[in-house]
Protein backbone atom coordinates (compact mmCIF):
# COMPACT_ATOMS: atom_id res chain seq x y z
CA UNK A 1 0.00 0.00 0.00
CA UNK A 2 2.77 2.27 0.85
CA UNK A 3 4.28 1.77 -2.82
CA UNK A 4 0.80 2.49 -4.27
CA UNK A 5 0.07 5.86 -2.20
CA UNK A 6 3.77 6.89 -3.18
CA UNK A 7 3.04 6.43 -6.81
CA UNK A 8 -0.62 7.85 -7.01
CA UNK A 9 -0.37 11.01 -8.59
CA UNK A 10 -2.87 13.04 -10.39
CA UNK A 11 -3.03 13.36 -14.13
CA UNK A 12 -3.99 16.78 -14.33
CA UNK A 13 -4.71 17.05 -18.01
CA UNK A 14 -7.44 13.91 -17.78
CA UNK A 15 -9.18 15.85 -15.31
CA UNK A 16 -12.85 17.51 -16.13
CA UNK A 17 -15.37 19.74 -14.91
CA UNK A 18 -18.98 18.60 -15.20
CA UNK A 19 -22.38 19.20 -13.27
CA UNK A 20 -22.43 17.64 -9.72
CA UNK A 21 -25.03 15.53 -10.76
CA UNK A 22 -23.93 13.84 -13.94
CA UNK A 23 -22.29 10.74 -13.07
CA UNK A 24 -23.00 8.68 -15.80
CA UNK A 25 -19.54 8.19 -17.05
CA UNK A 26 -18.44 7.43 -13.11
CA UNK A 27 -21.07 4.81 -12.97
CA UNK A 28 -20.29 3.10 -16.35
CA UNK A 29 -16.09 3.33 -15.75
CA UNK A 30 -16.71 1.55 -12.23
CA UNK A 31 -19.23 -1.05 -13.60
CA UNK A 32 -16.34 -1.98 -15.81
CA UNK A 33 -14.12 -2.47 -12.92
CA UNK A 34 -13.58 -5.75 -11.41
CA UNK A 35 -14.36 -5.83 -6.98
CA UNK A 36 -10.41 -6.33 -6.83
CA UNK A 37 -10.12 -3.09 -8.67
CA UNK A 38 -12.99 -1.30 -6.99
CA UNK A 39 -11.50 -2.16 -3.64
CA UNK A 40 -8.00 -1.03 -3.87
CA UNK A 41 -9.28 2.57 -5.58
CA UNK A 42 -11.01 2.31 -2.14
CA UNK A 43 -8.25 1.92 -0.32
CA UNK A 44 -6.14 4.18 -2.10
CA UNK A 45 -8.48 7.14 -1.42
CA UNK A 46 -9.12 6.28 1.91
CA UNK A 47 -5.32 6.23 2.56
CA UNK A 48 -5.04 9.37 0.43
CA UNK A 49 -7.39 11.40 2.45
CA UNK A 50 -6.70 9.83 6.01
CA UNK A 51 -3.03 8.92 5.89
CA UNK A 52 -1.79 5.25 5.64
CA UNK A 53 -2.03 4.15 9.73
CA UNK A 54 -5.94 5.28 9.61
CA UNK A 55 -7.18 2.39 10.79
CA UNK A 56 -4.84 1.50 13.12
CA UNK A 57 -3.93 5.46 15.07
CA UNK A 58 -8.01 4.88 16.37
CA UNK A 59 -8.33 5.92 19.90
CA UNK A 60 -6.54 3.51 22.51
CA UNK A 61 -8.74 1.38 25.15
CA UNK A 62 -7.53 1.35 28.57
CA UNK A 63 -8.91 -1.36 30.77
CA UNK A 64 -8.97 0.23 34.83
CA UNK A 65 -10.48 -2.09 37.07
CA UNK A 66 -12.05 -0.05 39.74
CA UNK A 67 -12.22 -1.67 43.28
CA UNK A 68 -14.91 -0.51 45.32
CA UNK A 69 -14.30 0.16 49.27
Amino acid sequence: MDDILEQARIDKTALSISELGDDSKDRAYWRLRSPEERLAAMALMRAMNYGRDAATARLQRILEVARQP
